[in-house]
């Protein structure tokens, strides 16, 4: 179904990347990488406390270094929700894979986010959760490869990914 390529999922903080990413490599038979996680054991803390302690721009900065250093064939990758602002970083995803757009709506983002400094979500100065969302909507389009708009549930939303790889591959 892959062909060896990764499947990459990009989308708003709380849009279910990790959670469809597991669940979609578990069915295909594929790797799992979680772009938040490996930034985390990169830089041996917590997303939040890095962007608390360096800044966003720093964080920002070592997020697309995490991500650039990730070498793989044939993984579904859950990337966090601001891998978008570097340009860098959505390159070397691409190369390999299909980005795949897991779409929410504001008021989702709003009832599911109820968090942004625990969660480590970047939101630039006196940028409001609207603000980022409309930012981050267009990079997301932008990238892009296939968009998933999220309206039932977790199991909806995976089978609605592996069908759009599917129907893509032919």
């Amino acid at each position: 179904m892959t062909d060896g390529k990764n499947i990459v999922l990009i989308g708003m903080p709380t849009s279910g990347k990790s959670t469809v990413g597991v669940i979609a490599a578990k069915m295909l038979g594929m790797d799992f990488i979680d772009t938040d996680i490996v930034l985390q054991k990169r830089e041996g803390s917590k997303l939040r406390d890095i962007i608390a302690t360096e800044g966003i721009d720093a964080f920002l900065r070592r997020e697309e270094q995490a991500v650039l250093g990730i070498q793989a064939r044939h993984s579904v990758i859950a990337t966090g929700g601001s891998v978008v602002y570097g340009d860098a970083a959505m390159r070397h995803l691409s190369e390999n894979a299909t980005i795949v757009y897991l779409k929410i709506g504001f008021e989702q983002l709003k009832k599911r986010l109820t968090d942004v400094r625990g969660r480590g979500v970047v939101l630039h100065d006196g940028e409001s959760l609207e603000e980022m969302f409309a930012n981050r909507s267009a990079l997301y389009e932008r990238y892009s490869d296939i968009t998933v708009d999220e309206t039932g549930t977790i199991e909806d939303t995976v089978r609605a990914v592996l069908d759009a790889i599917e129907s893509r591959a032919k």
